[in-house]
Parts: C-alpha cells; sequence; structure tokens
C-alpha cells in the first residue's frame, strides 16, 4: 500500500519550463543577425520615382514593379493606387481586372486568399487557447488514475474497518461464553468504566 502511494506522488505533473524562455533568446538573434555585418556603404542614390501613369500601356509586370502602382487589365492602364481606400473602388477599375503587386492574381482572388488564411489563422489560435484553457483546467483535478488509486484505497480502509469490527463481535460472543465479558446490566460495572 505504501508504495503505491509513493507511486501516486511520484506521477505529479512536473513543472516544464516554458517554451517562450527557449523561443524569446532564438527571435532576438534571428531580428538581430541581418542587422550585424552590415556596415554603412556607400549606396548608390536612389533615382527619382517615375509615375504610374508612365506604365500604361506597357505590361502589368512592369506596372506592379513598384507597390504604389495598380493595373487595370481591361484598358491596360497603370495607374496610383488610391491609398486613402483600402479596395480600389469600382469606377477605376473592377477588382477582377485589378492586379496588385502580382500579376498571376487579381486583386479579387487576392482579398479572398488573405481573408481565407486570416481565418484560418485565428481559427487555430481560438483552438489552440481553447485547448490550454481546458488542459489547465484539468491540471486542478485528479487524474482518472488517482481517482482510482483514491477509491481503492478507500475500499480496502472500509473493508478493514469492517473486519475489525467483526473479529470484535467474535472476540466478544467468546468472552460472554467463557463468562469474561463484563456485563452492562451488572450495577457496579458502570463504576468500573469509568
Amino acid at each position: 500500500m505504501m508504495e503505491r502511494e509513493t507511486a501516486a506522488l511520484s506521477r505529479q505533473p512536473r513543472r516544464r519550463p516554458r517554451l517562450w524562455a527557449f523561443c524569446l533568446p532564438c527571435c532576438f538573434l534571428l531580428w538581430c543577425r541581418p542587422v550585424t555585418g552590415m556596415e554603412s556603404t556607400a549606396s548608390p542614390s536612389p533615382s527619382p520615382a517615375t509615375p504610374c501613369a508612365a506604365f500604361t500601356q506597357k505590361t502589368c509586370e512592369e506596372c506592379v514593379k513598384n507597390t504604389k502602382c495598380l493595373w487595370c487589365h481591361v484598358n491596360s492602364t497603370c495607374m496610383d493606387y488610391p491609398v486613402r481606400k483600402l479596395i480600389p473602388p469600382s469606377s477605376l477599375c473592377k477588382l477582377t481586372d485589378a492586379y496588385w503587386a502580382i500579376c498571376w492574381v487579381n486583386f479579387e482572388a487576392m482579398i479572398i486568399s488573405i481573408a481565407v488564411v486570416a481565418g484560418f489563422l485565428l481559427l487555430l489560435i481560438g483552438c489552440c487557447c481553447c485547448y490550454c484553457c481546458r488542459r489547465r483546467r484539468s491540471r486542478g483535478r485528479p487524474s482518472e488514475e488517482e481517482e482510482r488509486f483514491i477509491r481503492d484505497r478507500e475500499e480496502k480502509r472500509m473493508q478493514s474497518l469492517q473486519r475489525k469490527h467483526e473479529r470484535k463481535v467474535k472476540h466478544d460472543e467468546i468472552r460472554k461464553k467463557y463468562g469474561l465479558l463484563q456485563d452492562s446490566d451488572h450495577p457496579y460495572s458502570r463504576y468500573e468504566n469509568e
């Protein structure tokens, strides 16, 4: 019985090191690595920015090299991206015919794919949070094995008490049979017990 108790105590959850404690230095090293070794080098002065309208009637690839430009496939025009509005209005160009940053995916498909990926990430984060909360709650409760061990121990204790009571009853019967049991009806027995 003592072995089971020590086994149950040895199964107590061990404290694991936090994952972020290992990730934090790695992130710091990755963040600082591109910066190290980059001394100031003489770079050529940037050329003046070409307006987006200069790429009209040219190819989509030439237009979208500059991320400030939006290519409309219907009339092959390159225009400044309307920064004030997140999504370009249909008066400029339909979303199915507008291209920005890449020419092989139109703006509408890009928005849908970004929304799907963002939704998937939010769902994944929500599932992870639910899993962590559920796991944290279950840490407070004993596991099934511990509960079974506690139940078995309680049953054995009750059986032991029952056997002890049965032995006492048998011993009392034997004492009564041979006159060794003090009779509670005897007037002096209560003084002797006190």
